[in-house]
């Protein structure tokens, strides 16, 4: 935040010196620093100085993202506007209702195991100006190894969609599954024929391999009357119910709030818009009962109060 407002002070000019370490390719990605959550699960952040590093991605990204944006097909629903978790959601729910079998698959250590000299080869599929390619590319090696997009650049989430709209593409045009979304690194294919569904596996297991250097965490084909657990919710035919790993997690956070409040921690206001953030989340499933045992109603009182 210091580094913000520090930067706030003179923005023009410290603009002008971020955009002259470009034009005169000066920039280079600064040292990561590793920070480590927890939450939902154990992961590595990398950081970066909000000055220029951040600013120069947003900048980018504001450049390319349309571009690769026109690239994705129309069920990848990942970082992009008029997509996301709740949309995939109820794509996820058309396809639970449409068909009897699903293959869920997982990739292991997706955003480490993305393999530099690939990824630099697909965004010269349809970027060419030399100058932009030589920003992506300091990007893209800026972690030494020969792989890994890391989390907490602005960039990675994009790349990696980059990533895998080779694979999106291999399974609408080639293989060509009755139904097929994916989130991330997490995808899904749907038919009434489970031993095809076998099939596809076997042939996105090569593909991943041989063409992206990739390997699945977990891949498996159900019914979906069993339930579709993706995006934070288990799907089934007549109704979508919270994650029960996910619940447990909001009503650990929320029993907090009222103690964190009597001792001065956060204010009303940060205590209602935790509120009214779990509101929004529960709003997509059938979660009366939770809503209650969470007791949100005695807890919207006492902000209230």
């Amino acid at each position: 935040m210091r580094n913000i407002i520090a930067f706030a002070a003179d923005v023009d000019g410290n603009l002008a010196l971020v955009r002259e370490l470009l034009i005169s390719k000066q920039f280079t990605t600064s040292p990561y620093q590793i920070k480590i959550i927890t939450e939902p699960k154990r992961r590595e952040i990398f950081v970066l100085p909000f000055s220029p590093d951040r600013i120069v991605q947003h900048a980018l990204m504001n450049v390319v993202e349309p571009i690769w944006n026109n690239l994705m097909i129309s069920d990848s629903y990942a970082c992009r506007i008029g997509k996301g978790q709740h949309a995939g959601s109820r794509r996820a729910m058309e396809f639970v209702r449409r068909y009897k079998y699903c293959l869920q698959c997982d990739i292991a250590k997706f955003y480490p195991s993305i393999n530099h000299d690939i990824l630099a080869e697909i965004v010269r599929k349809k970027i060419k100006c030399p100058d932009t390619l030589w920003l992506i590319d300091d990007i893209i090696y800026s972690y030494p190894g020969g792989s890994n997009a890391p989390i907490g650049n602005y960039t990675s989430q994009w790349m990696g969609n980059l990533y895998l709209n080779e694979l999106d593409q291999f399974v609408k045009h080639v293989l060509k599954p009755s139904g097929y979304l994916r989130y991330c690194d997490d995808f899904c294919l749907f038919g009434d024929d489970k031993q095809q569904l076998h099939d596809f596996r076997n042939a996105i297991e090569e593909f991943l391999d041989t063409r992206l250097r990739l390997r699945y965490s977990f891949a498996e084909v159900f019914p979906v009357s069993a339930g579709l657990d993706f995006l934070g919710y288990r799907h089934f035919k007549s109704h979508i119910l919270l994650r029960k790993s996910t619940a447990r997690r909001v009503k650990r956070r929320l029993q907090l709030l009222p103690k964190l409040l009597a001792a001065g921690k956060i204010t009303n206001e940060q205590m209602r818009s935790s509120l009214a953030s779990t509101r929004g989340w529960l709003r997509w499933a059938c979660t009366h009962n939770l809503a209650v045992a969470m007791q949100l109603d005695d807890m919207e009182e006492i902000c209230r109060a």
